[in-house]
């Protein structure tokens, strides 16, 4: 594949995946996805490959979905369209990612948004700027049954994940690392640095090994009903996309996209956050 919205940079043993598209804060469209699955699963079988970083360029990691990508492409979709795009473009793609035989680390700074924020916690570590925030809006801006992969819970903890979803307020990295979310807040100009050392150092192990750690501690997570949790809310999510408020929501969206102009929830059409 020829990469466009995505980075592909090795390192070592030590690979980096960069968002590419800084110009939108990232957004997370179609082209950028699906170049992002299929980066996964190559470094998945490149036994060079010991380590992954996921990283954006930019001032952002990512500011979610792209709604103006949506709007113009898919405008009216069918449940059963919703229904497959989502599950090959977010569920499935972000499970590759949680179930790469490597470690991987996310690398965040700025906006991690909606759909950014479910791509940088299917990563095992994640390591922050002190300016970067974290949010899930969309109970508050769509209507919807927050994000595609109801990761929240897991990395935040039920009360906080409660108090994120329900308020669709951004949580701070420091409040991210005192929940256990984020392994290391650093100053914004060391996170490229920072992150690199510390996935150099994993890559040092010997990667079998690790490869096995990482398969017993997700299986941990799973007989707990990890896996049937995710899968039990993505129906939940999708059920929200037919409701009365979703269905106004999304239509005033449509309306006022081409002027440029704000939902009744004042939020920038086309985008999740105001970065």
């Amino acid at each position: 594949m020829d990469y466009q919205h995505i980075i592909y940079e090795q390192l070592g043993p030590v690979l980096r995946l960069w968002h590419n598209r800084p110009e939108v804060r990232n957004a997370e469209g179609r082209q950028l996805l699906e170049e992002l699955d299929h980066a996964v699963q190559r470094a998945s079988a490149d036994a060079s490959v010991h380590v992954v970083i996921f990283a954006g360029k930019g001032d952002h990691f990512s500011a979610g979905h792209d709604l103006k990508e949506s709007i113009r492409d898919r405008p009216n979709p069918t449940v059963e369209q919703r229904y497959e795009y989502e599950l090959e473009h977010y569920f499935e793609y972000g499970l590759r990612i949680y179930d790469m035989p490597k470690p991987t680390i996310a690398q965040v700074q700025g906006a991690c948004i909606a759909a950014g924020f479910m791509v940088a916690n299917m990563c095992d570590l994640m390591i922050a700027s002190d300016d970067a925030f974290f949010s899930d809006p969309t109970g508050h801006t769509l209507g919807a049954a927050a994000v595609e992969m109801l990761i929240h819970p897991h990395v935040l903890g039920m009360r906080k994940a409660k108090e994120m979803l329900f308020t669709g307020r951004r949580i701070t990295a420091q409040e991210g690392l005192e929940v256990g979310m984020i392994n290391h807040v650093v100053p914004r100009a060391d996170l490229e640095a920072e992150t690199l050392k510390l996935a150099e150092h994993i890559a040092s192990a010997p990667p079998f090994g690790l490869r096995l750690i990482k398969r017993s501690l997700n299986r941990t997570l799973d007989a707990a009903g990890f896996r049937t949790a995710l899968t039990a809310h993505f129906d939940a999510h999708q059920l929200s996309h037919v409701s009365a408020e979703y269905q106004r929501v999304w239509q005033e969206r449509q309306d006022n996209a081409a002027k440029g102009g704000k939902t009744s929830f004042g939020r920038p059409v086309g985008t999740e956050v105001k970065a």
